[in-house]
């Protein structure tokens, strides 16, 4: 998995979305708390996907096992990958935890979208929850448990 991590960061690039400093990622590749996958075609990645693990409680998001983000290349979006890894992710969380979580701009329909196919429902909304700030100032928790 480390070997993946420069195409990781060429499908942020590619998305326009902020690249993360590739020690910090492979910080969190190494992070026995946390899950990284990649989705590959053709030989390339084009599409990856983390977990985080929040240990504490901050307000109303309660420390477990949380979606991260997920990036797919653009020339890829549309066919599944996302939730592909969407799927992945959330099988691994549901092996250590009853309830998986996410966070997410309430202005992220497409996401919201896609993550209901798994039962995710809202449980608060806010500027911030743990370290993520919102543009706009409005986020949405959502939890969805263990089928």
């Amino acid at each position: 998995m480390p070997a993946d991590i420069p195409a990781m960061l060429d499908v942020q690039k590619a998305s326009g979305r902020a690249v993360p400093a590739g020690e910090a990622l492979a910080r969190t590749v190494h992070d026995d708390a946390r899950l990284v996958v990649v989705a590959e075609t053709d030989g390339g990645v084009v599409g990856w996907g983390k977990t985080h693990f929040w240990p504490e409680s901050d307000g109303t998001a309660p420390s477990g096992h949380y979606l991260g983000g997920v990036t797919v290349d653009p020339m890829w979006r549309r066919r599944g990958i996302g939730a592909a890894l969407t799927q992945a992710r959330l099988e691994w969380i549901w092996q250590r935890a009853a309830d998986a979580w996410y966070v997410v701009n309430v202005a992220n329909r497409a996401s919201i979208v896609l993550h209901s196919r798994w039962g995710f429902v809202e449980t608060a909304r806010a500027p911030r929850f743990h370290t993520t700030e919102f543009t706009g100032g409005v986020g949405l928790l959502m939890r969805a448990s263990r089928p």
